[in-house]
């Protein structure tokens, strides 16, 4: 064969689902029959389902998703099928790719290079693997690698296409997104290829897991560095493209430089070559669709990320409504309009409940919102609850001013109500609380942040207010009330209450927690950027002692580079601060 018709399967597996995970791989199997494909590969753990964290320390779930394999490798007679699966010499286990062809396991490839970094802990449960194979097919030689083999200049990917001459590499992967990272992710893919002469295809999981959402965009990219085909993002795909076997051969013939760093590369000894069965090419293949997926904005990609983040927590658990209070502030709005894009309006439920501190503006566009939306909307009035819990109270607080306490009874108060609703109607609660207050302890515990899944978990206040601006800019009437974006933040739970009565201005705010907590900058080298060490200090004060907060608090979706929980593991008990 001198073309090879490769696809990649960009499925959206379930954690622990296996029986629905092989399902999923077997149509995509007889998809990629139908476009004549020669080659389909699915992402890292396609079986399983990425991470599947302690699953793996259950000898009769990795025994299970062998069996798994066993219906994969009789489906796949006529294609050579690269799967990601969960390997075991009975000893150990291993984080493995499963090559396939002529109806029976030819190999499975160990992921030689472990991420235990970030979200990553995979030395946690895999050994690592020290083989580096090169499988043929007529004139054609293929490596298979996976994830972050790829990432290393020096690893299988070099040894299999410059000693092993490979012409096409495949990479599995189950590579999770944060912002800016797709397109440092393409750049590397690209230098890999053009760097070894070699056709690269990258097929990359979609879809939520707990806090972690993957954004597929997987690649086929030629030897030349350039990408031929491309999935789309934060959507299952079937992306095809045909590799020129001849081309990449003529490529490395115009390339001396290769044949001299061939000399000075050296094989390990890690490096075997596997003939694959004979597999009955189509003949006549169907013609391939030209298709061009639109690349996202940062804003567009975010806004991608929360949807499918939010749509695949809540439906991969069970729920088939959600719930959240809807206060006329921006937080609580960006949440709402969320909800509706991953669950469809008849999904979600909000709950307006006002005391007096809340000002008819905010009942005006609590209700506005729901509107436009198209949501189940209801106001519950708290203030004699709240006037009954000061009565109950006041013996204990005789004596006493008015501080904070009083305000987070109102805000307990609702979260007590949502939890109600949760319970009785079997509905998640969505809390609405951002990155920047979440980061400072601007929230309450056991109150709005309450909840089953915090959307806005990883979102700044700043690109809270982008994301609006992008909500409101795709259709031609805001869908956001205009006073909700323009009015100054304000919890209500006092008179006149501004955020920026006790938090410096947002765009300071994030930019010093963005130093602090994802580039983990002193408070004195933060000041030399340009910030009042004074408001410095009380950022970094507040961040230290909120962890016991954050602890408590929901999960959410990671989008940041860093983010709480998953990425940022700091102690609570803690006596170290800058």
């Amino acid at each position: 064969m001198n073309t090879l018709r490769i696809a990649l399967a960009q499925i959206n597996p379930t954690v622990g689902d296996l029986e629905k995970n092989t399902t999923l791989v077997l149509d995509y199997i007889d998809r990629s029959r139908k476009v004549g494909a020669d080659i389909v590969a699915f992402p890292e753990l396609a079986l399983t389902g990425y991470p599947p964290e302690d699953l793996l320390l259950k000898p009769h779930f990795v025994r299970e998703n062998i069996e798994a394999l066993d219906r994969i490798i009789e489906a796949a007679k006529d294609l050579i099928v690269i799967v990601g699966f969960v390997d075991t010499d009975g000893s150990d286990i291993y984080n493995a790719a499963a090559v396939i062809a002529g109806g029976k396991l030819v190999d499975a490839y160990h992921k030689n290079f472990l991420p235990n970094y970030g979200v990553f802990d995979e030395e946690r449960y895999f050994q690592s693997g020290t083989r580096c194979p090169v499988f043929s097919s007529g004139e054609a030689r293929i490596g298979v690698n996976i994830c972050e083999d790829i990432w290393y200049p020096g690893g299988p990917a070099k040894l299999q296409a410059l000693v092993g001459d490979a012409h096409l590499l495949i990479n599995i992967s189950s590579s999770p997104y944060h912002a800016r990272k797709t397109v440092d992710r393409e750049r590397m893919l690209c230098t890999r290829a053009e760097d070894n002469a070699v056709a690269l295809a990258y097929c990359n999981v979609v879809g939520g897991q707990d806090e972690l959402v993957f954004d597929g965009n997987s690649l086929i990219i030629d030897q030349d560095g350039k990408p031929i085909a491309r999935g789309l993002p934060f959507a299952e795909d079937l992306i095809v493209a045909d590799i020129d076997i001849e081309r990449v051969f003529s490529e490395r013939l115009h390339d001396p430089r290769r044949r001299r760093e061939k000399l000075r590369v050296e094989a390990d000894g890690s490096l075997y070559s596997i003939t694959l069965p004979d597999i009955a090419a189509s003949a006549s293949k169907p013609a391939l669709a030209s298709t061009a997926p639109k690349i996202l904005s940062d804003t567009e990609e975010a806004y991608a990320a929360l949807v499918i983040g939010t749509r695949d927590y809540v439906r991969k658990n069970g729920f088939d409504k959600v719930y959240l209070g809807l206060s006329g502030g921006i937080d609580s709005a960006l949440t709402a309009v969320l909800a509706v894009d991953a669950l469809g309006a008849d999904t979600v439920n909000a709950v307006f409940m006002p005391t007096q501190y809340s000002s008819s503006e905010s009942a005006r566009d609590a209700r506005e919102l729901a509107t436009n939306l198209g949501i189940h909307f209801q106001t519950i009035e708290i203030e004699k609850v709240f006037d009954e819990y000061l009565r109950m109270m006041s013996p204990s607080f005789d004596g006493l001013p008015e501080d904070t306490t009083e305000e987070n009874l109102q805000a307990r108060i609702r979260g007590n109500i949502l939890m109600a609703l949760s319970n009785k109607f079997n509905g998640l609660v969505l809390s609405t609380g951002n990155k920047s207050e979440m980061s400072v302890g601007y929230s309450t515990l056991y109150g709005d942040m309450v909840g089953g899944f915090a959307v806005l978990k990883d979102v700044p206040k700043t690109l809270v207010y982008e994301l609006v601006r992008f909500v409101n800019a795709r259709l031609p009437g805001p869908v956001i009330p205009e006073y909700v974006i323009t009015r100054p933040p304000s919890a209500e739970l006092r008179p006149n209450q501004k955020d920026q009565d006790t938090l410096p201005p947002y765009d300071v705010l994030d930019a010093i927690l963005e130093a602090y907590i994802e580039k983990d900058m002193s408070a004195e080298a933060i000041g030399d950027l340009g910030f009042p060490i004074e408001t410095v200090r009380w950022v970094v004060a507040r961040v230290d002692s909120a962890e016991y907060k954050r602890r408590q608090s929901p999960p959410g979706i990671k989008i940041t580079p860093r983010a709480f929980g998953r990425d940022r593991r700091m102690p609570i008990t803690n006596k170290y601060h800058n």
